[in-house]
């Protein structure tokens, strides 16, 4: 129904910055039905994490360990949300998954991308 393809990921030295964008794609109706599209990330040995939200109201959202330092947005005419990283650190080294949650009337009502690496060295 929605399909989303990560793109971004990769080798940064700490102090860096990767930009993340994750492109959704599918059926229109399931498109136009999108409503938070956001970032997760999982570590080695770790639960997944919330990284940052934005709803289609542009509202947004960030976890304590990422605030100020990543910047969440979205062009809804390109169906995309981007996640900018900044002065990244090793603690940051996880997948980065896209997720995005559809209006309430829609079933399935999530989605995930099936992730990309970010690796920061020290």
């Amino acid at each position: 129904q929605v399909q989303l393809v990560e793109s971004g990921g990769g080798l940064v030295q700490a102090g860096g910055s990767l930009r993340l964008s994750c492109a959704a794609s599918g059926n229109i109706f399931a498109i136009n039905a999108i409503n938070i599209m956001g970032w997760y990330r999982q570590a080695p040995g770790k639960q997944r994490e919330l990284v940052a939200t934005v709803t289609s109201g542009d509202n947004t959202n960030y976890s304590d360990a990422v605030k100020g330092r990543f910047t969440i947005s979205r062009d809804n005419g390109k169906n995309t949300v981007y996640l900018q990283m900044n002065s990244l650190k090793p603690e940051d080294t996880a997948v980065y998954y896209c997720k995005v949650d559809l209006k309430s009337y829609y079933s399935p009502n999530n989605y995930w991308g099936q992730g990309t690496q970010v690796t920061v060295s020290s």
